[in-house]
């Protein structure tokens, strides 16, 4: 149950953006930005980032509806998708994306743990600045992402299937309501 009224029937993030939309729409902007907006990361990568960070923190709601959206630009491949969320240095997944992700799980410890070594590394891989700031700013925004989601406690589903008509949504219609 919801530490506070929120509104019935609405999953995660969606509950806490009907509450208050005037926070939901700069968010959601964010959100779209980051995750779909022009990039030399695709959004897959992008997604499986944002899905990583949830899953460190624990975050279902996020790490299950984000890993459904990365699943989604990959052809719906949830292997890589899970393999990154167990152990993305073995994971099949690119150097680059190996070396970002480092970075976003240092930002999830704390911003202050991402070292020159783990720059440096993801520079050697190919990564732009773009992409290094991008990676840092995903993690930050996915731990605010996951603590406004289990803060307010809001309702997380337990049925794999949402998740996957979510991740679905998410990569196909983006995160910006249309009107």
């Amino acid at each position: 149950m919801a530490h506070i009224a929120l509104p019935e029937g609405l999953a995660g993030i969606t509950s806490g953006f009907a509450f208050r939309p005037e926070t939901a729409k700069p968010m959601r902007e964010l959100a779209e930005v980051l995750l779909r907006g022009p990039n030399t990361l695709t959004s897959g990568e992008r997604e499986m980032i944002a899905a990583f960070v949830s899953s460190r923190n624990d975050c279902h709601f996020c790490q299950a509806s984000h890993s459904a959206a990365a699943a989604h630009h990959l052809s719906g491949n949830y292997d890589i998708v899970e393999a990154v969320k167990r152990d993305y240095e073995s994971a099949p997944v690119s150097a680059k994306l190996k070396a970002l992700l480092t970075i976003a799980g240092r930002v999830q410890q704390g911003g202050k743990n991402v070292t020159t070594a783990d720059v440096d590394r993801a520079r050697r891989e190919g990564a732009t600045d773009t992409e290094i700031h991008d990676a840092v700013l995903i993690a930050a925004a996915f731990c605010m992402f996951n603590r406004y989601v289990d803060g307010l406690a809001t309702l997380t589903p337990t049925d794999a299937a949402a998740y996957d008509q979510m991740g679905q949504r998410m990569a196909t219609q983006g995160y910006v309501q249309r009107s």
